[in-house]
């Protein structure tokens, strides 16, 4: 692995850097994004049913805020209960802003890597040409400079490929997945105010 670094040159360090803060947003990313941990399934028939049994309490709405977003979302809609349902809304909605920013956090910047990690490679390759046509002298290039100008040209622009693909791919499922929850918890929250003010069973 060392030999394969040194023959890609100091430029491959710009995109090892680049790899691992990509990784390290992935795993996150990965581990927050899960529906469980997002909308967990039977959220909604619970506060329903603790809503019916016991009313809105102090206890209820701090397990909530402490939660998921949509059990944040359920609480600030559910301090505004006895409000007329505009202003409920308007609560839940500006709570579901602050829960969708919190979704797509380190997005963007996993983003920006997958963006930039072909031009980091094409700045290695750059790098090697230079180092070959450096190498050129009235007598002809050196083999072994001629050899490791084309390593650090190839390896870069490899790498930075390496790098940038499966930055993409997770950038583009990490959105989806934020797209998709943000509409979800817009839904179930619309559904809570509906069974609070009795226009909805359940």
């Amino acid at each position: 692995m060392f030999t394969l670094i040194e023959a890609a040159g100091w430029p491959i360090w710009l995109l090892i850097i680049a790899s691992l803060v990509a990784v390290t947003l992935i795993t996150e990313r990965f581990i927050f994004l899960r529906r469980s941990n997002i909308v967990p399934p039977k959220l909604l028939h619970e506060v329903v049913a603790e809503l019916k049994q016991s009313g809105v309490s102090a206890t209820m709405l701090n397990k909530l805020s402490a939660g998921s977003p949509l059990g944040k979302v359920f609480a600030a809609g559910l301090k505004n209960i006895k409000s007329h349902p505009t202003v409920m809304k308007e609560s839940i909605e500006e709570a579901g802003r602050v829960a969708s920013h919190d979704m797509e956090r380190f997005l963007t910047t996993l983003g920006t890597i997958a963006s930039i990690s072909p031009l980091l490679g094409l700045f290695g390759t750059v790098v090697g040409m230079i180092e070959i046509f450096g190498a050129q002298n009235a007598g002809g290039a050196a083999p072994a400079e001629l050899a490791h100008g084309i390593s650090v040209a190839l390896y870069n622009t490899a790498f930075g490929l390496i790098v940038a693909v499966p930055s993409m791919i997770a950038y583009r499922h990490f959105r989806a997945s934020v797209d998709s929850f943000t509409i979800e918890i817009e839904q179930q929250a619309v559904k809570l105010v509906e069974v609070v003010h009795g226009d909805r069973s359940k």
